[in-house]
């Protein structure tokens, strides 16, 4: 099944999940800036409209296997690849490495997905989950590298463009480089500028623009749970290389701030990774527009360091 990323790709993508995902709410925080409340989406991410754009076009081509699909991931896109097969009345067979926290495997196994663990390391996992899809016929899903998985991210921009007319930037946390990619790709098609954050020290986008092409990078964050992939898609990086995408990174210290200032201030909880974006929105040195939306992507985190 061919896949490419582009608006047609995105507006296919709303089409498929329309009325299966929560459609983002906006909160006005300051002046000229709004944020996007997409951490109260299904699963508490913004991986739930990728991991449902990704198996409803599968089911709509007849390529969504009897085997369900499978994948390697004990955060976000594990717990939304779950819920989404959920939804397609499809199994999901999710590997983790067998330290993963409890809790995790405790909410995919609610979302009726089958747990295998397998090794130390999420390499091991990811190697078992390979081997389980070329033997058992299942779909393999990717947490961030695929058009189908990017497009309905960036489903985002239109919902938050529909929100607030005239928008001007979007500030966007980058991992892998999945919901950057998609939103970028939406951005670009209605000149609306975005800011590309990352953790100083989880910097696969940034590092890729550098370098011309993806690297791996190191990876040494307090928001490295969401955001510590070791290569940006190609996806990622060829809509980095717009004119109108501008890279950011922020340090530890920032992140942590920014994620309190949100519960102190306005009691929202999210994960370090989404409180990045705000982090770089908080940092800018000149205005980024007149209106600005800073995007909440995810709230699978503990609050209890919140209240200390």
């Amino acid at each position: 099944m061919e896949q490419q990323l582009d608006y047609a790709a995105v507006r296919a993508a709303a089409d498929r999940i329309a009325g299966s995902v929560r459609p983002v709410a906006v909160a006005p925080a300051a002046d000229g800036v709004w944020y996007a409340l997409e951490h109260l989406q299904h699963t508490g991410s913004f991986k739930a409209r990728g991991a449902r754009n990704f198996l409803a076009a599968h089911h709509r081509a007849g390529t969504l296997p009897a085997a369900g699909v499978t994948i390697a991931s004990g955060g976000n896109a594990g717990l939304a690849c779950a819920w989404a097969a959920r939804g397609q009345d499809v199994p999901a067979t999710v590997f983790l490495p067998v330290n993963a926290p409890r809790v995790k495997v405790e909410r995919l196994r609610g979302y009726g997905a089958e747990v295998r663990l397998v090794g130390d390391r999420y390499a091991e996992a990811l190697a078992a989950c390979e081997e389980f899809a070329a033997d058992s016929g299942a779909l393999s899903s990717h947490a961030y590298d695929h058009p189908l998985i990017a497009a309905g991210a960036g489903t985002l921009l239109d919902e938050i463009r529909a929100a607030l007319p005239g928008l001007d930037a979007v500030v966007v946390a980058v991992g892998g480089g999945g919901l950057f990619a998609g939103i970028a790709t939406a951005a670009r098609e209605h000149g609306v500028r975005v800011v590309a954050a990352e953790p100083e020290n989880c910097r696969a986008l940034n590092a890729a623009l550098a370098a011309g092409r993806p690297v791996d990078v190191a990876v040494d964050s307090v928001a490295a749970d969401s955001l510590g992939a070791t290569r940006v898609s190609a996806d990622a990086l060829a809509a980095a290389q717009d004119g109108a995408v501008a890279s950011v990174l922020v340090p530890d210290s920032a992140i942590t701030q920014a994620r309190r200032a949100l519960w102190e201030e306005h009691r929202i909880v999210v994960e370090t990774g989404a409180a990045t974006a705000l982090a770089a929105q908080r940092g800018a040195l000149e205005p980024l527009g007149e209106r600005v939306a800073v995007l909440l992507c995810g709230a699978n985190t503990d609050p209890g360091d919140l209240a200390r």
